[in-house]
Protein backbone atom coordinates (compact mmCIF):
# COMPACT_ATOMS: atom_id res chain seq x y z
CA UNK A 1 0.00 0.00 0.00
CA UNK A 2 1.23 3.62 -0.76
CA UNK A 3 1.51 5.95 2.51
CA UNK A 4 2.03 9.66 3.18
CA UNK A 5 5.61 10.15 4.71
CA UNK A 6 3.54 11.46 7.95
CA UNK A 7 1.32 8.21 7.82
CA UNK A 8 4.60 6.28 7.60
CA UNK A 9 6.04 7.65 10.38
CA UNK A 10 2.87 7.61 12.16
CA UNK A 11 2.43 3.71 12.16
CA UNK A 12 6.54 3.18 12.92
CA UNK A 13 5.93 5.29 15.68
CA UNK A 14 2.82 3.11 16.84
CA UNK A 15 4.67 -0.38 15.99
CA UNK A 16 7.53 0.91 18.06
CA UNK A 17 5.41 1.79 21.29
CA UNK A 18 3.11 -1.45 20.60
CA UNK A 19 6.08 -3.23 19.88
CA UNK A 20 9.11 -2.71 21.78
CA UNK A 21 8.31 0.17 24.85
CA UNK A 22 5.52 -1.65 26.26
CA UNK A 23 6.08 -5.11 27.51
CA UNK A 24 2.59 -5.70 29.21
CA UNK A 25 -0.50 -3.57 30.30
CA UNK A 26 1.57 -2.49 33.83
CA UNK A 27 3.97 -0.32 31.53
CA UNK A 28 1.23 2.16 30.62
CA UNK A 29 1.42 5.50 31.54
CA UNK A 30 -2.84 6.60 31.71
CA UNK A 31 -5.76 4.17 32.63
CA UNK A 32 -6.66 4.89 28.77
CA UNK A 33 -6.11 1.26 27.70
CA UNK A 34 -7.08 -0.26 30.88
CA UNK A 35 -10.65 -1.12 30.79
CA UNK A 36 -12.65 0.66 33.93
CA UNK A 37 -16.18 -1.15 32.90
CA UNK A 38 -16.09 -4.44 33.70
CA UNK A 39 -16.95 -7.19 30.67
CA UNK A 40 -20.41 -9.36 30.83
CA UNK A 41 -19.49 -12.08 32.62
CA UNK A 42 -20.37 -14.41 29.88
CA UNK A 43 -17.16 -12.77 28.18
CA UNK A 44 -15.13 -12.58 31.76
CA UNK A 45 -15.38 -16.20 31.39
CA UNK A 46 -13.98 -16.93 28.27
CA UNK A 47 -11.28 -14.02 29.22
CA UNK A 48 -10.23 -16.51 31.93
CA UNK A 49 -9.27 -19.55 29.10
CA UNK A 50 -7.79 -17.57 26.90
CA UNK A 51 -3.36 -18.16 26.87
CA UNK A 52 -1.98 -16.07 29.89
CA UNK A 53 0.32 -14.48 26.71
CA UNK A 54 -2.70 -12.46 24.89
CA UNK A 55 -4.18 -11.74 28.22
CA UNK A 56 -0.58 -10.11 29.14
CA UNK A 57 -0.46 -7.71 26.15
CA UNK A 58 -3.88 -6.58 26.33
CA UNK A 59 -4.39 -2.45 25.56
CA UNK A 60 -7.88 -2.09 25.20
CA UNK A 61 -9.75 0.90 26.45
CA UNK A 62 -13.11 -0.77 27.00
CA UNK A 63 -15.24 -3.66 26.09
CA UNK A 64 -16.30 -3.73 22.33
CA UNK A 65 -17.74 -7.19 21.67
CA UNK A 66 -21.19 -7.45 21.27
CA UNK A 67 -23.51 -10.92 22.47
CA UNK A 68 -25.54 -12.57 20.50
CA UNK A 69 -22.92 -13.09 17.39
CA UNK A 70 -23.19 -16.29 17.05
CA UNK A 71 -22.34 -17.65 13.27
CA UNK A 72 -21.22 -14.34 12.27
CA UNK A 73 -18.28 -13.17 10.40
CA UNK A 74 -16.50 -10.24 12.46
CA UNK A 75 -12.91 -8.18 12.04
CA UNK A 76 -10.66 -6.45 14.37
CA UNK A 77 -9.08 -3.77 13.67
CA UNK A 78 -5.57 -3.30 15.57
CA UNK A 79 -6.44 -6.76 16.72
CA UNK A 80 -2.78 -6.50 19.14
CA UNK A 81 -2.30 -9.72 20.58
CA UNK A 82 -5.68 -10.97 19.99
CA UNK A 83 -7.57 -11.47 23.07
CA UNK A 84 -11.11 -9.90 21.78
CA UNK A 85 -10.44 -11.86 18.67
CA UNK A 86 -10.13 -14.94 20.69
CA UNK A 87 -13.12 -13.61 22.65
CA UNK A 88 -15.05 -13.31 19.27
CA UNK A 89 -14.03 -16.30 18.30
CA UNK A 90 -15.58 -18.28 20.98
CA UNK A 91 -18.58 -16.17 20.63
CA UNK A 92 -19.35 -16.72 16.93
CA UNK A 93 -18.75 -20.77 17.59
CA UNK A 94 -17.31 -23.04 15.00
CA UNK A 95 -20.09 -21.48 12.46
CA UNK A 96 -18.43 -17.88 12.58
CA UNK A 97 -15.40 -16.11 11.52
CA UNK A 98 -12.90 -13.88 13.53
CA UNK A 99 -10.18 -11.92 11.06
CA UNK A 100 -7.97 -9.44 13.26
CA UNK A 101 -5.88 -7.11 11.24
CA UNK A 102 -2.71 -5.38 13.08
CA UNK A 103 0.48 -4.12 11.67
CA UNK A 104 2.53 -4.77 14.35
CA UNK A 105 5.23 -8.08 13.93
CA UNK A 106 5.56 -8.66 17.93
CA UNK A 107 1.91 -8.63 18.72
CA UNK A 108 1.17 -10.99 15.83
CA UNK A 109 3.37 -13.55 16.21
CA UNK A 110 1.48 -13.32 20.20
CA UNK A 111 -2.05 -13.73 18.35
CA UNK A 112 -0.72 -16.30 16.25
CA UNK A 113 1.12 -18.89 18.22
CA UNK A 114 -1.92 -19.54 20.83
CA UNK A 115 -4.60 -19.97 18.27
CA UNK A 116 -3.71 -24.19 18.60
CA UNK A 117 -3.78 -24.03 21.82
CA UNK A 118 -7.21 -22.29 22.57
CA UNK A 119 -9.20 -24.31 19.54
CA UNK A 120 -8.12 -27.42 22.58
CA UNK A 121 -9.94 -24.97 25.05
CA UNK A 122 -12.55 -24.51 23.05
CA UNK A 123 -12.86 -27.88 21.46
CA UNK A 124 -12.91 -27.28 18.23
CA UNK A 125 -10.51 -25.15 15.69
CA UNK A 126 -11.54 -21.89 15.11
CA UNK A 127 -11.71 -19.80 12.19
CA UNK A 128 -9.50 -17.14 13.28
CA UNK A 129 -6.74 -15.62 11.44
CA UNK A 130 -4.59 -12.46 11.96
CA UNK A 131 -3.37 -10.97 9.00
CA UNK A 132 -0.65 -7.92 8.72
CA UNK A 133 -1.88 -4.45 7.56
CA UNK A 134 -3.03 -1.24 8.01
CA UNK A 135 -6.75 -0.41 8.93
CA UNK A 136 -6.63 2.84 6.69
CA UNK A 137 -6.22 0.21 3.85
CA UNK A 138 -8.49 -2.83 4.74
CA UNK A 139 -8.40 -3.98 0.83
CA UNK A 140 -4.76 -4.46 0.76
CA UNK A 141 -5.34 -6.46 3.89
CA UNK A 142 -7.48 -8.80 2.35
CA UNK A 143 -10.78 -7.91 3.49
CA UNK A 144 -13.17 -7.54 1.01
CA UNK A 145 -16.26 -5.28 0.74
CA UNK A 146 -19.58 -6.66 2.49
CA UNK A 147 -17.72 -9.36 3.97
CA UNK A 148 -18.05 -8.76 8.16
CA UNK A 149 -21.47 -8.86 9.89
CA UNK A 150 -19.76 -7.10 12.94
CA UNK A 151 -16.49 -4.54 13.18
CA UNK A 152 -14.56 -4.24 16.50
CA UNK A 153 -11.76 -2.42 17.64
CA UNK A 154 -10.32 -1.40 21.17
CA UNK A 155 -8.59 1.52 21.42
CA UNK A 156 -6.78 1.68 17.98
CA UNK A 157 -8.59 4.41 16.13
CA UNK A 158 -7.59 7.29 17.84
CA UNK A 159 -3.59 6.01 17.09
CA UNK A 160 -4.41 6.34 13.34
CA UNK A 161 -3.29 9.22 11.05
CA UNK A 162 -5.98 8.97 8.81
CA UNK A 163 -9.40 8.17 10.41
CA UNK A 164 -11.79 8.96 7.67
CA UNK A 165 -10.10 7.16 6.11
CA UNK A 166 -10.19 3.93 8.53
CA UNK A 167 -13.88 4.36 9.23
CA UNK A 168 -14.49 4.72 4.92
CA UNK A 169 -13.00 1.47 4.72
CA UNK A 170 -14.71 -0.05 8.30
CA UNK A 171 -18.39 1.01 6.36
CA UNK A 172 -16.98 -0.79 2.97
CA UNK A 173 -16.20 -4.28 4.94
CA UNK A 174 -19.38 -4.25 6.64
CA UNK A 175 -22.30 -5.93 5.28
CA UNK A 176 -25.79 -4.01 5.05
CA UNK A 177 -27.10 -3.92 9.00
CA UNK A 178 -23.98 -4.73 9.66
CA UNK A 179 -22.28 -2.64 12.97
CA UNK A 180 -18.68 -1.20 14.16
CA UNK A 181 -19.20 -1.76 17.59
CA UNK A 182 -15.83 -0.11 19.74
CA UNK A 183 -13.99 1.85 21.91
CA UNK A 184 -12.00 4.49 21.48
CA UNK A 185 -10.09 7.70 23.39
CA UNK A 186 -12.08 11.31 22.82
CA UNK A 187 -11.24 14.56 23.83
CA UNK A 188 -13.70 17.23 25.17
CA UNK A 189 -12.14 20.12 23.26
CA UNK A 190 -9.70 19.85 19.86
CA UNK A 191 -6.73 18.92 21.01
CA UNK A 192 -3.70 21.40 19.90
CA UNK A 193 -1.18 20.69 16.60
CA UNK A 194 1.17 20.91 19.23
CA UNK A 195 0.73 17.27 21.36
CA UNK A 196 0.52 15.20 17.89
CA UNK A 197 4.22 14.85 17.77
CA UNK A 198 4.69 13.53 21.40
CA UNK A 199 5.58 10.03 21.12
CA UNK A 200 4.05 8.91 24.41
CA UNK A 201 1.52 11.03 24.54
CA UNK A 202 0.76 9.50 20.89
CA UNK A 203 1.41 6.07 22.10
CA UNK A 204 -1.31 6.07 24.92
CA UNK A 205 -3.97 7.82 22.53
CA UNK A 206 -3.80 10.93 24.19
CA UNK A 207 -2.50 13.09 20.92
CA UNK A 208 -4.72 11.56 18.33
CA UNK A 209 -7.78 11.62 20.05
CA UNK A 210 -11.03 13.47 18.23
CA UNK A 211 -13.40 15.37 19.30
CA UNK A 212 -16.32 13.91 19.57
CA UNK A 213 -18.33 16.43 17.71
CA UNK A 214 -15.07 15.93 14.97
CA UNK A 215 -16.23 12.23 15.49
CA UNK A 216 -19.79 12.26 14.39
CA UNK A 217 -19.07 14.60 12.14
CA UNK A 218 -16.95 12.33 10.05
CA UNK A 219 -19.27 8.88 10.34
CA UNK A 220 -22.31 10.84 9.51
CA UNK A 221 -20.61 12.34 6.34
CA UNK A 222 -19.61 8.38 5.61
CA UNK A 223 -23.03 7.18 6.12
CA UNK A 224 -23.30 5.42 8.87
CA UNK A 225 -26.25 6.43 11.05
CA UNK A 226 -26.06 8.98 14.26
CA UNK A 227 -23.53 7.01 16.60
CA UNK A 228 -24.65 5.83 19.84
CA UNK A 229 -23.47 5.52 23.34
CA UNK A 230 -22.99 2.61 24.99
CA UNK A 231 -20.45 3.46 27.55
CA UNK A 232 -18.10 6.23 28.57
CA UNK A 233 -15.21 6.39 31.57
CA UNK A 234 -12.97 9.70 32.16
CA UNK A 235 -9.21 8.26 31.49
CA UNK A 236 -7.16 9.14 33.93
CA UNK A 237 -3.06 10.42 33.51
CA UNK A 238 -0.88 9.16 35.90
CA UNK A 239 2.12 10.78 34.73
CA UNK A 240 2.73 14.06 36.10
CA UNK A 241 4.75 15.30 32.60
CA UNK A 242 1.87 14.24 30.85
CA UNK A 243 -0.86 15.79 32.76
CA UNK A 244 1.31 19.19 32.66
CA UNK A 245 1.22 18.89 28.69
CA UNK A 246 -2.24 18.25 28.25
CA UNK A 247 -3.17 21.01 30.47
CA UNK A 248 -7.10 21.25 30.74
CA UNK A 249 -7.85 18.61 28.19
CA UNK A 250 -10.12 15.80 29.81
CA UNK A 251 -10.38 12.74 28.02
CA UNK A 252 -12.22 9.78 28.06
CA UNK A 253 -12.91 6.21 26.81
CA UNK A 254 -16.16 5.71 24.69
CA UNK A 255 -17.78 2.55 23.69
CA UNK A 256 -19.89 3.56 20.13
CA UNK A 257 -22.34 1.46 18.08
CA UNK A 258 -22.36 2.64 14.56
CA UNK A 259 -25.09 0.80 12.87
CA UNK A 260 -25.04 0.33 8.20
CA UNK A 261 -28.70 1.39 8.05
CA UNK A 262 -30.16 4.55 7.18
CA UNK A 263 -30.28 7.62 9.12
CA UNK A 264 -33.84 8.19 10.14
CA UNK A 265 -33.07 10.77 13.18
CA UNK A 266 -34.86 13.59 11.34
CA UNK A 267 -38.05 11.75 11.14
CA UNK A 268 -41.24 12.20 13.26
CA UNK A 269 -42.46 8.60 13.04
CA UNK A 270 -42.28 5.64 15.63
CA UNK A 271 -42.06 1.88 16.29
CA UNK A 272 -42.85 0.06 19.41
CA UNK A 273 -40.63 -2.54 19.53
CA UNK A 274 -40.34 -5.51 22.21
CA UNK A 275 -37.20 -7.49 23.04
CA UNK A 276 -37.91 -11.05 22.52
CA UNK A 277 -35.23 -12.52 25.14
CA UNK A 278 -33.25 -14.54 22.69
CA UNK A 279 -29.39 -13.11 23.07
CA UNK A 280 -28.08 -15.91 25.61
CA UNK A 281 -26.51 -13.07 28.36
CA UNK A 282 -29.69 -11.20 27.65
CA UNK A 283 -31.84 -13.02 29.02
CA UNK A 284 -34.05 -10.60 30.89
CA UNK A 285 -32.99 -7.26 29.32
CA UNK A 286 -31.12 -5.88 26.29
CA UNK A 287 -29.24 -2.69 26.60
CA UNK A 288 -28.90 -0.80 23.20
CA UNK A 289 -27.36 2.41 24.32
CA UNK A 290 -26.79 4.51 26.58
CA UNK A 291 -30.83 5.68 26.49
CA UNK A 292 -32.55 2.74 25.20
CA UNK A 293 -32.72 -0.80 27.18
CA UNK A 294 -35.39 -3.16 26.63
CA UNK A 295 -36.96 -5.80 29.08
CA UNK A 296 -38.03 -9.07 27.46
CA UNK A 297 -41.46 -9.16 26.15
CA UNK A 298 -42.14 -5.02 27.38
CA UNK A 299 -43.42 -2.92 24.41
CA UNK A 300 -41.27 -0.32 24.06
CA UNK A 301 -42.42 2.95 22.32
CA UNK A 302 -39.17 4.36 20.21
CA UNK A 303 -38.05 7.01 17.30
CA UNK A 304 -38.13 6.11 13.83
CA UNK A 305 -34.05 6.11 14.16
CA UNK A 306 -33.74 3.13 16.57
CA UNK A 307 -36.50 1.35 15.06
CA UNK A 308 -34.30 1.14 11.85
CA UNK A 309 -31.42 -0.17 13.97
CA UNK A 310 -33.83 -2.99 14.78
CA UNK A 311 -35.45 -3.41 11.86
CA UNK A 312 -32.46 -3.34 9.13
CA UNK A 313 -30.02 -4.22 11.48
CA UNK A 314 -28.36 -7.53 12.49
CA UNK A 315 -30.53 -7.15 15.70
CA UNK A 316 -33.33 -7.73 13.74
CA UNK A 317 -34.18 -11.06 14.76
CA UNK A 318 -33.79 -10.59 18.67
CA UNK A 319 -36.97 -8.16 18.06
CA UNK A 320 -40.44 -7.66 16.80
CA UNK A 321 -41.39 -4.26 15.47
CA UNK A 322 -44.77 -2.25 15.14
CA UNK A 323 -44.94 0.89 13.55
CA UNK A 324 -46.71 3.19 15.93
CA UNK A 325 -50.24 5.05 14.71
CA UNK A 326 -49.71 8.71 14.40
CA UNK A 327 -46.78 10.83 14.74
CA UNK A 328 -43.90 10.33 16.87
CA UNK A 329 -42.29 12.62 19.21
CA UNK A 330 -39.10 10.67 20.63
CA UNK A 331 -37.03 11.34 18.41
CA UNK A 332 -33.94 12.56 20.82
CA UNK A 333 -33.34 9.42 22.07
CA UNK A 334 -30.09 9.03 21.34
CA UNK A 335 -27.16 11.19 23.91
CA UNK A 336 -24.15 13.08 22.65
CA UNK A 337 -20.82 11.89 24.25
CA UNK A 338 -20.73 15.28 24.67
CA UNK A 339 -23.47 15.78 26.32
CA UNK A 340 -22.58 12.65 28.81
CA UNK A 341 -19.01 14.45 29.47
CA UNK A 342 -20.40 16.98 30.67
CA UNK A 343 -22.67 15.04 33.02
CA UNK A 344 -19.10 13.64 33.70
CA UNK A 345 -20.59 10.17 33.70
CA UNK A 346 -18.88 7.30 34.12
CA UNK A 347 -18.33 3.72 35.63
CA UNK A 348 -16.00 2.27 38.45
CA UNK A 349 -16.16 -1.43 37.57
CA UNK A 350 -12.69 -2.27 36.74
CA UNK A 351 -12.02 -6.47 36.15
CA UNK A 352 -13.55 -9.38 35.83
CA UNK A 353 -13.95 -11.12 39.70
Amino acid sequence: MACSDNSTAAHNAVKDYYGKVLSTTSDLKTSACSSRSAPHPLVCRIIKTIPSAVNDKFYGCGNPIPLGIEGKDVLDLGSGSGRDCYVAAALVGPQGSVTGVDMTDEQLQTARENINAFGTTLGYTPKLKFVTGYIEELKAAGIYDSSADICISNCVVNLSPNKPQVFTAVFNALRSGGELHFSDMYADRPVPASLLEHQILHGEGLSGALHTCEFERIVTGIGFARPRVLAITRVDVYDSQLKQLVGDIEYYSVTYRLFKVRDASGSSAGYVATYLGTIAGHEDAYVLDVDNTFERGVPVSVSDSTGAVLLDSWLAPFFTIEKSSGSHDKVADISSAETLMKANTGCSANVCP
